[in-house]
């Protein structure tokens, strides 16, 4: 069994080239909730449904998240009560994109937690209606919400602290933070399984995802650190650091902004106490010195997945890391 610790859109591409390597029914994924968020009545999970859709095949591809062939019938409607809603109210927002063929997903789940399903549950069911044979686990039943503190922005003073979702979306995460924090991680507990499979795996990998926002959730539930830790020599973990630049998203920017470097020496640095191996592209040869001193073995290879090969490739160097540290 391969467990994979996922966020959004590279762990969803690293899962689709995991999936081509080995069988898929010796994978789950344990993907972070802390993204979550609720509009319009429904329950979102953005970064399970981008794991979901990418390694069903169903994305939209050049867009890099949702579904393909999407339609936004729906969201250009809401524009009518723009100038009717009061203030104050989120009614009707559209900031936050919803595609027609998304919504299904949503009224899906919304649904099913309200007959008092678990997020485990639904999570298995809408991945077996997109055809997947891997095992998908939310990080927790319990809710989890990562809140951003911003620094001073037009509308807000510093210290104003927003939900991830108003962050990344809302401001197209083009305002700095000076502190993360995962709103009611000191009272969850991981989904029934995590912990067992993080245990017993063969090989653990760490998804080449933000180490704060993605990964942090994750480690922050009570037992994953210990259960890492345990078996850290068989823990791989991807850098989502290339040249000093996330390939998507704000990783780079955060890890600057919360004192710390864009580097893949400062991811080192965030994961030696949990994995015993970083990979590292090419481009960042020259530091693989640097990483193994911070006490993490360095394995340099092609990060960039480009294509499902790329990714399959870059899945079979990481199970090898994992497999000879065993």
């Amino acid at each position: 069994m391969i467990a994979v610790l996922a966020g959004g859109v590279g762990a969803a591409k690293f899962l689709a080239g995991l999936v081509r390597v080995v069988p898929p029914s010796e994978v789950v994924a344990i993907v972070n909730t802390g993204d979550d968020t609720e509009l319009h009545g429904l329950s979102i999970c953005p970064d399970l449904d981008t794991v979901t859709y990418t390694v069903g095949g169903a994305n939209d591809r050049e867009r890099g998240w949702g579904l393909a062939g999407e339609t936004w019938a729906t969201m250009d409607a809401l524009t009518r009560f723009a100038t009717a809603r009061p203030d104050g109210s989120g009614a009707g927002a559209t900031w936050f994109r919803l595609g027609d063929r998304d919504l299904a997903t949503h009224l899906y789940r919304t649904q099913r937690l309200r007959e008092g399903a678990t997020l485990s549950t639904v999570s298995a069911e809408i991945g077996r209606a997109f055809g997947l044979a891997m095992a998908l686990l939310p990080m927790s039943d319990d809710r989890v919400r990562t809140r951003v503190t911003l620094a001073a922005t037009d509308s807000h003073g510093a210290g104003h602290e927003v939900d991830f979702q108003e962050y990344f979306v809302g401001l197209q995460h083009n305002v700095p933070v000076t502190a993360v924090r995962f709103a009611g991680i000191e009272d969850a507990t991981a989904a029934p399984g995590v912990l067992e499979h993080l245990a017993n795996a063969d090989v653990v990998v760490i998804a080449p995802s933000n180490p704060i926002v993605s990964i942090g959730p994750i480690l922050a539930l009570p037992g994953v650190r210990a259960a890492l830790g345990a078996r850290r020599a068989s823990v791989v973990a991807v850098s989502p650091i290339v040249g000093g630049r996330a390939l998507k998203g704000p990783a780079d920017r955060m890890l600057v902004e919360l004192g710390s470097s864009a580097s893949v020496v400062s991811i080192a640095e965030r994961y030696r106490a949990v994995a015993g191996t970083l990979v590292i592209d090419g481009v960042d040869a020259a530091l693989a010195g640097d990483v193994r001193s911070v006490g993490i073995e360095a394995l340099v290879t092609d990060t960039i997945m480009s294509d499902v090969d790329r990714a399959g490739a870059l899945a079979r160097a990481a199970l090898a890391a994992g497999s000879t540290a065993r």
